[in-house]
C-alpha cells in the first residue's frame, strides 16, 4: 500500500466525508470517525494491516464548498500535520447551482474551483509524503443530466490537478456508474449526492483500490 506505516492520514471534505463525525477533531473512540466511508477506510486499513499504526482523522464539514475548505485550510489541515491528505470537494460547488439557482453568490464556478483547488493543493503537497485527490461525483448514470454533465466537468479538474501536483486520484464516479448499472440511484443514496451504506462502501473500495490497498 501507498501510505506507510505510521502515516497520519487526514482526509477532509463536505457532508460526504463527515458523516456524523466528531467535533472539533474526528478522530477517536466509538463513532469519532463518523458512519462514512472514512470509517470503512480506517476499519478496512487496521484489520489488514494492524500493526502499521495507520491515523486516520475526519475532518469533513457538512455543506462546503471550496471556498469553506480554504477558510478552515489552516486548523484542519496544515495544523494537524498529516503525512497523507486526501481532499473530495466539489458536490456542493456544483449542486447550489441547481438547487439554489437564483442565489448566484453561493455558486463557485468550474474557473474558481481549479484556482482554489489548486492553490491548496499547492501550498500542502511539499510538506506530504503523500496526496489524493477524489472527485466530486452524482449518483445518475445518464450522462447528459444537466448536474451529472456538471459534475463530469469539475471531476476532469480533479484528474487535472492530480496529475500536475503528483497526486493520487481517485474517480469515485465511474464506481458509482458500474454499481447503477444493476441499482437504481436512490437505491445508493436517496437525494443522488448523500449515499447510504452501499454508497458509502463504494467510495471507500475506490479509494483503497487507488492507494494500493491488498484485500
Amino acid at each position: 500500500m501507498l501510505i506507510q506505516p505510521g502515516s497520519k492520514l487526514v482526509m477532509i471534505g463536505d457532508s460526504i466525508t463527515d458523516s456524523s463525525r466528531e467535533r472539533p477533531v474526528g478522530e477517536g473512540l466509538f463513532e469519532a470517525l463518523g458512519k462514512g466511508y472514512v470509517s470503512i477506510v480506517n476499519g478496512l486499513i487496521g484489520a489488514a494491516s494492524p500493526g502499521d499504526g495507520i491515523r486516520v482523522v475526519n475532518m469533513g464539514t457538512s455543506g462546503n464548498t471550496v471556498r469553506d475548505l480554504e477558510k478552515r485550510w489552516e486548523t484542519d489541515v496544515v495544523g494537524l500535520k498529516p503525512d497523507w491528505l486526501s481532499v473530495m470537494i466539489g458536490t456542493n460547488d456544483v449542486w447550489r447551482q441547481f438547487d439554489s439557482p437564483l442565489q448566484t453568490e453561493w455558486h463557485v464556478t468550474i474557473g474558481e474551483y481549479e484556482t482554489i483547488l489548486g492553490r491548496l493543493c499547492a501550498d500542502i503537497r511539499p510538506s506530504l509524503k503523500g496526496l489524493v485527490l477524489m472527485t466530486p461525483y452524482f449518483i445518475e448514470p445518464n450522462r447528459s443530466d444537466p448536474m451529472r454533465a456538471a459534475m463530469d466537468g469539475y471531476g476532469a479538474v480533479v484528474k487535472m490537478l492530480a496529475a500536475k501536483h503528483k497526486a493520487v486520484f481517485v474517480d469515485t464516479q465511474t464506481p458509482f456508474d458500474a454499481v447503477c448499472a444493476k441499482m437504481h440511484p436512490v437505491a445508493l443514496g436517496w437525494d443522488r449526492v448523500h449515499p447510504n451504506a452501499i454508497g458509502h462502501a463504494v467510495i471507500a473500495r475506490a479509494f483503497l483500490k487507488a492507494v494500493g490497498y491488498e484485500w
